[in-house]
């Protein structure tokens, strides 16, 4: 095509109608909230022109009245707003997606700024759950004539002149067949109450009803559904804490007492308000994110917060309202935009503020909540690096005895003494104080600190403070021993023997009765230390715990648990096995010592006759002989080890050193528990 033309897009008003009905709002009984929303316009723009001395008349009763008629299907909403001429009709409702509030906002911008409606789209959602509307209208305009208005749901509609007496509007929607729920009184005041019920205009839903001699009788009195002031319209100076805790249960009736609460009041650069509580989250991450309701202008639109409010945020509950919000043509979805980003930095700055101030000005209060707080504020430094940058100067510590620190103050108090031979302070924690009691003991009396750390999210909080803490490292207090825990380059050698160390050993794998995923190690721990301890992998455990909540960590749920059994030689009771061992297998092991020694001395003048000949290098005769001489030393370690085994398999007190060390970790239960007390028995 060579040439260049210009036009208009086409629309064809046939197809108008099948759109709307079926795709114009994302859920069907938001028609309600629209056709309200319009009603409210109406009455306020009335509101703004009796200020402005344009309207002279009374105001008078402003009830929005929704009518249900279930035998005839239909549902009325009426107001006494503004109205409109028959013009007006033609120009707001006979072409669609033009609003009046769009023309009437810039008119009194100076007057009124709570005006719903700008898409003008809102009337036609009717069409959604209606065969046919109709409008009866009056203008509050001197001399002004009534209006009805009449169509099915396709471009054709009847205009005649109306019977309506005072101004305002009915609205008269006849219900599709497959809609009749619509005209159900206690389906419409679920709706209303969803969606209408902080309106700054009262809203009647039929009348309310007493009981009267065993019967509910319905009463000469409106049931005004909006009846509780939305508390975020007020200046904090206006209100006392009971306010707020009132409208707390109004808002989520049942719930617990939130810990605090943060009122917010913006005009500048957006227009922001609301109320957001924090709830008791204690240790449970069984988090509800649909309590904070987003309004826009009084008008409920959605619990999905996400992209207005950080997700660590969406734990917290409340209302939030806002006209700058950006929304499609149903308000059901946000959108991303630049206002929706300042909004959340700014609530995030709000909420970090708030918690620093409670802080700074009542510690004592601060830690008392600080079990409750625990969970939001490490979730939200985890997720957001923002709030992590307030958050690190008044996030809690609480070590075993009950004390709180900050960050700052924790390095302080334990860097001189738990400072390890790498120049790393250790941070030793517990997960479970009373499982691990007896590791918390030992760690406090060598003048060690102690952590708790035993919250859903701390698997998780000890890897990022390690990454944000400078020279810092976490161990759990039952992953190793005490020398092992803070290594200060002062460990202990072990006296035994290296003969002796692998029958002990061999003994102890013997003891464990093919019980998988144990280990066993030897270490001097000093004759006051417990015979035998058990230690885990700090990382193994540490992934595995955050397989449990993280995905990305699943390959690590699947290892298998790694126990390893640390027997302290210098015990008296590891060195009375040690010496029962050698007297019982003593004959023995010296046999195989003496089958041993003439292979050792080969072994030996072999090496000085091959000297550094490499293995390649040497003869056939040499490999051969070589060969002949392991295999047999092979032998000899394999029945050492299967003659110490089966001695420690039925050896009550190796195995009673073994449970012990389980028992002191509860690892200790069913069949092997029952086999311990029997032992115990027989032992005393």
């Amino acid at each position: 095509m060579s040439s260049v033309k210009n036009g208009a897009i086409g629309v064809t008003s046939e197809n108008i109608f099948p759109i709307i009905k079926k795709f114009l709002y994302s859920d069907h009984e938001i028609f309600l909230r629209e056709l309200i929303a319009n009603a409210v316009d109406a009455t306020q723009k009335l509101r703004t022109l009796s200020r402005a001395g344009e309207f002279k008349g009374e105001l008078g009763d402003e009830t929005i009245e929704v009518r249900l008629d279930t035998e005839a299907n239909t549902l009325v909403v009426s107001d006494r707003g503004l109205g409109m001429t028959a013009e007006e009709v033609e120009r707001y409702i006979n072409q669609i997606a033009l609003s009046g509030a769009e023309e009437f906002l810039a008119k009194f911008k100076d007057k009124e700024a709570s005006i719903i409606g700008h898409f003008g789209l809102g009337f036609y959602s009717a069409f959604m759950v209606s065969d046919r509307v109709e409008i009866e209208t009056l203008s509050w305009q001197e001399g002004a004539e009534p209006v009805h208005w009449s169509c099915e749901g396709d471009p054709s509609y009847t205009m005649t002149p109306g019977t309506r007496t005072e101004r305002g509007t009915d609205i008269i929607l006849h219900l599709s067949p497959d809609c009749k729920e619509f005209a159900e009184q206690a389906k419409i005041e679920e709706l209303l109450r969803k969606y209408c019920r902080f309106l700054p205009v009262p809203i009647a839903c039929g009348f309310k009803t007493e009981w009267k001699d065993g019967k509910s009788v319905e009463t000469t009195e409106r049931n005004i559904i909006n009846s509780e002031e939305p508390l975020w319209t007020k200046r904090p100076s206006e209100l006392k804490e009971e306010d707020y805790q009132h409208f707390y249960q109004y808002l989520f009736p049942g719930h617990e007492e939130p810990l605090f609460h943060i009122h917010l009041n913006v005009d500048y650069p957006f227009n922001l308000t609301g109320i957001l509580y924090f709830p008791r989250l204690k240790s449970n991450l069984d988090i509800q994110r649909n309590r904070i309701q987003l309004y826009c202008n009084q008008v409920f639109v959605t619990d999905s917060v996400e992209g207005v409010v950080p997700d660590f945020l969406t734990v917290l509950h409340g209302v939030l309202d806002s006209p700058d919000i950006p929304l499609n043509v149903s308000r059901s979805y946000l959108q991303s935009d630049g206002n929706v980003k300042k909004i959340s930095s700014h609530i995030t700055k709000k909420v970090a503020d708030r918690l620093e101030e409670i802080f700074k000005e009542d510690r004592a209060a601060y830690e008392a909540k600080w079990d409750d707080l625990k969970l939001f504020v490490d979730y939200g430094s985890i997720s957001n690096e923002k709030f992590w940058e307030r958050a690190e100067k008044f996030a809690l510590l609480k070590d075993v005895d009950g004390k709180f620190y900050t960050y700052e103050e924790y390095q302080k108090a334990v860097e001189e003494a738990q400072k390890n031979r790498d120049g790393k302070t250790v941070y030793l924690y517990t997960t479970d104080p009373e499982q691990q009691w007896s590791y918390i003991e030992g760690a406090k009396g060598r003048g060690y600190n102690v952590l708790q750390m035993g919250g859903q999210l701390d698997s998780h909080v000890v890897n990022f403070l390690e990454q944000k803490l400078k020279d810092v490292q976490f161990v759990r207090v039952d992953s190793d021993t005490l020398d092992k825990l803070i290594e200060k380059g002062e460990e202990r050698v072990v006296t035994l023997s290296e003969a002796e160390q692998k029958m002990l050993t061999s003994l102890m794998d013997g003891a464990l009765d093919q019980r998988t995923g144990f280990s066993v190690s030897l270490e001097d721990l000093g004759a006051d230390a417990l015979p035998a301890v058990v230690t885990q992998s700090e990382f193994m455990r540490r992934m595995r715990d955050m397989a449990q909540m993280s995905p990305q960590y699943n390959m690590f749920a699947s290892f298998p648990d790694r126990v390893n059994i640390v027997l302290n030689t210098a015990h008296p009771l590891v060195e009375r096995l040690t010496r029962e061992a050698q007297e019982a297998l003593g004959g023995q092991l010296a046999a195989l010592d003496e089958r041993e020694k003439p292979l050792r001395d080969e072994e030996k003048a072999f090496e000085e006759k091959v000297g550094a000949k490499e293995e390649k290098d040497q003869s056939e005769e040499e490999k051969s002989e070589h060969k002949r001489i392991h295999e047999g030393l092979d032998m000899i370690a394999e029945e050492r080890t299967a003659l110490c085994r089966a001695h420690g398999s039925h050896n009550a007190l190796a195995q009673q050193l073994i449970d012990l060390a389980l028992l002191a970790n509860n690892m200790l239960k069913g069949e092997a528990l029952a086999k311990f007390v029997r032992r115990s028995a027989e032992l005393m």
